[in-house]
């Protein structure tokens, strides 16, 4: 059978650019089945409200009139859109499931990073607008037909066919990251990493909500700061609770900062707390013993929900890379004051103090003897 796909596009304003598309298509031997995602204003400017509504309606509906098509013949779903356009198809494409092969073809009108952070998708920039065909758009349509082609030939296996354990990492744990990935790997172990950065997060709830974990290491809960307190992130409300059903090895890892962006950026208020330049574009800012409490007990009424085994385990040496003597933001107090926080407040998770900083080998080299009593 020849390969087959799903084009979204706005027919209204984007029929020529459509047409071209599904004749490279078919070049490639590749069937398009195209969905027409048109707000319909026959090119009435509506204001604001109605517009956003619009988007949000037909959004909506195109991803369960798309989801309806996916039976086992549709390999890959792609979409063609500029700002408006690109809108509407992400909001239908998140609907998907979230490993299922999606291309976007845009003009990157918009900070792409909130849209995708749960999603596999495949972002295809243009350069030049998609307002009539032209040179540049004809090649990067042509590379699209191209890669959709090889795309419907490659064998997909589903990700909860073969579970990972899930972990979750950023710089300032990075070499405890590192540590548990080799680790796992010498007992046969494949391991999953994400970014904990307020939008890594968001896939790994996903992946947990869709079975890829046969257990997960929380390593990093720095989000619970970024969520509580202040930093940029997308809306997880279940990021601390996705994976409750499975085995749970959780470390307090970079909960002792806040993950604000340049400096010139920081409120000057903050600046008035132990600080540091992560780079350029990021600022680590150190939490109040008070804000600490508050993030400990939140995390504490998580995993108190949990149904599958908690291990808590508290590196009494730091919690980040700059939490260590002469680091910026090293503070021991605090640590205990997180560690009594978590044994107070346990119920169903268990607790235990390690004297190593997070980033040390007896560290990861604990996380691992823990989650093998699981596995």
């Amino acid at each position: 059978m020849p390969a087959k796909v799903v084009l979204l596009a706005t027919l209204e304003t984007k029929r020529e650019e459509v047409a071209f598309l599904h004749d490279a298509l078919k070049g490639n031997g590749v069937e398009c089945q195209i969905v027409d995602v048109s707000l319909g204003s026959g090119g009435e400017v509506w204001d604001g409200a109605r517009k956003i509504d619009a988007i949000e309606e037909v959004g909506a509906r195109t991803g369960r009139e798309v989801g309806a098509l996916l039976d086992g013949s549709v390999q890959a779903v792609l979409g063609l859109g500029g700002g408006t356009g690109g809108e509407i198809i992400l909001r239908a494409l998140h609907g998907l499931p979230f490993d299922f092969p999606k291309l976007l073809i845009t003009t990157l009108p918009f900070d792409p990073r909130a849209a995708l952070a749960d999603n596999a998708i495949i972002l295809v920039p243009t350069l030049a607008d998609i307002a009539g065909l032209n040179p540049t758009l004809r090649q990067v349509l042509t590379n699209v037909a191209a890669m959709i082609a090889g795309l419907c030939e490659t064998p997909r296996p589903s990700l909860t066919e073969t579970p990972s354990i899930g972990l979750t990492a950023l710089g300032a744990t990075g070499g405890a990251a590192d540590a548990l990935v080799a680790g796992l790997k010498e007992i046969g172990e494949e391991t999953t990493v994400f970014h904990a950065n307020g939008y890594g997060g968001a896939a790994y709830t996903r992946f947990a909500e869709a079975g890829a974990f046969k257990a997960v290491i929380d390593l990093t809960c720095h989000e619970l700061t970024r969520s509580l307190f202040s930093g940029a992130h997308v809306p997880m409300p279940t990021r601390f609770t996705a994976a409750a059903h499975l085995p749970q090895i959780v470390l307090p890892g970079a909960l002792n900062f806040l993950g604000l962006g340049a400096l010139a950026t920081v409120p000057p208020p903050l600046l008035d707390r132990p600080h540091y330049q992560h780079s350029g574009y990021f600022t680590h800012v150190k939490l109040t013993h008070a804000e600490m409490v508050q993030a400990a007990e939140t995390l504490a009424t998580h995993l108190n929900a949990a149904t599958g085994p908690v291990h808590v385990i508290v590196p009494m040496g730091g919690f980040s890379h700059r939490d260590c003597p002469d680091g910026e933001i090293e503070d021991a107090a605090m640590r205990k004051v997180c560690l009594a926080a978590l044994a107070d407040a346990a119920r169903h998770y268990t607790v235990e103090p390690i004297p190593h900083h997070i980033n040390s080998p007896e560290t990861a080299a604990r996380v691992i003897e823990a989650l093998k009593l699981h596995l």
